[in-house]
């Protein structure tokens, strides 16, 4: 008779992130505190696998994204950038940053980059890359390609207008000016600020745990799948998705608790 193998989850042996599951929350930390957590090749390489992990991993509900040290993510890596020739390497390295944050983005799980210090340049296109984020009273965010003569190349001149709008967009891009974490909060860069940015992102990733991971994993499919499509055809997804989760068991569970009085207790089935 043959035994069932208990999956076990290997994870890689990270240089420049650490990775731990605690009651439901995958915490990121970016470990390059010497180099503002600049984020080089092997940075971006590592946040690939760790986005792998994540995504395989049954214990993370939802995933936090920090770093360690003086600032979130000060930007790409400048020798890095000054070693690239021509259009085409550049173009490659461009292509690098977008797909590593395009896999973060398409983690079926909630994320939230936790900010603090510095989110400026690549550093802020990962926090976009995030589905919520959370600053840090005193937390500077930018993208300042253009005073480089370089533009956002991991997805900010596309992640930034969708988020906030194209005229709000423009005016941090064109400027590359940093803004605080008040006017982040204000321009809807930032969801919430508070005193530390990873304690108020755990408070906020233990409210979105009181929910049902189907469904939530559910409601994010339907709002990304939603964007850029016209309303009808995005309602047609959310009417399917919506059929799915009231498939479930935990859509009998939330109802049967609320009738009841009593919390939810999903299981995610």
């Amino acid at each position: 008779m043959e035994h069932e193998h208990e999956f076990v989850l290997e994870i890689p042996e990270f240089q420049h992130l650490a990775y731990e599951v605690e009651e439901g929350i995958a915490l990121v930390t970016l470990k390059r505190p010497e180099a503002l957590n600049a984020l080089s090749r092997e940075v971006l390489e590592e946040l690939a696998q760790v986005a792998e992990v994540i995504a395989q991993d049954p214990e993370a509900r939802v995933a936090i994204f920090r770093g360690e040290g003086r600032a979130f993510a000060a930007g790409a890596d400048l020798k890095e950038i000054a070693a690239l020739k021509d259009p085409f390497t550049a173009r490659e390295y461009a292509l690098l940053g977008q797909q590593v944050f395009a896999e973060i983005a398409a983690l079926p799980i909630p994320t939230i980059a936790a900010i603090h210090g510095y989110a400026l340049g690549g550093g802020l296109e990962l926090a976009l890359a995030c589905d919520l984020r959370v600053a840090a009273k005193g937390a500077k965010l930018g993208l300042p390609e253009v005073g480089l003569g370089l533009i956002p190349g991991f997805g900010g001149t596309q992640r930034l207008p969708r988020l906030i709008g194209r005229g709000r967009a423009l005016d941090l891009i064109f400027t590359g000016r940093h803004v605080d974490a008040e006017e982040a909060l204000m321009l809807g860069l930032v969801n919430r600020v508070g005193e530390d940015a990873l304690e108020e992102a755990k408070k906020l990733a233990q409210k979105i745990l009181k929910n049902a991971p189907i469904a939530l994993a559910l409601a994010k499919e339907s709002v990304v799948r939603g964007e850029g499509l016209d309303l009808a055809e995005a309602l047609e997804i959310e009417a399917d998705l919506f059929g799915y989760a009231a498939a479930t068991e935990d859509m009998k569970e939330g109802v049967r608790a609320f009738l009841e009085k009593r919390p939810p207790v999903f299981k995610g089935e």
